[in-house]
């Protein structure tokens, strides 16, 4: 995963966290609940020669000294994961029809968002996320 590792609640990725900074997921609908956080650079990697953004930006410092704060960002990101898992399902499901209609027989099947690929011992620990009680509010 880009040598980053990845902060999870309820099977999705709410945020990411690389360099001892932590980075929350962003889309459309919580880009404005974020705008303090537009003044950093977005997580991002090489390839190919270019920088790759992704959707995930740097939660700034004060938030460690203020909990309910940062827990109000993580429903944010939360909130934002839900709605691109949504996406990838809504996704998958239209590919499956696009399959069945052109007379192939291809299945598509959803992801498991319990599941978890096996890592080497080298790699990224995953961090599974329940922020207490207070993360499904």
């Amino acid at each position: 995963m880009f040598g980053k590792t990845g902060v999870f609640c309820d099977g999705l990725m709410l945020a990411m966290a690389r360099d001892d900074t932590l980075y929350f997921r962003v889309d459309d609908d919580n880009r404005a609940f974020f705008k303090e956080a537009e003044s950093f650079p977005p997580l991002n990697y090489e390839k190919k020669g270019g920088t790759i953004d992704l959707a995930f930006w740097r939660a700034p410092e004060r938030l460690f000294d203020e909990p309910d704060e940062l827990v109000a960002w993580a429903r944010a990101a939360l909130a934002a994961a839900r709605r691109v898992a949504a996406q990838a399902r809504e996704g998958r499901a239209s590919a499956k029809i696009k399959a069945r209609a052109a007379g192939n027989q291809a299945t598509v099947t959803p992801r498991d968002p319990g599941h978890r690929p096996a890592l080497a011992p080298s790699s990224k620990t995953w961090i599974s996320c329940s922020l207490t009680a207070r993360c499904s509010g």
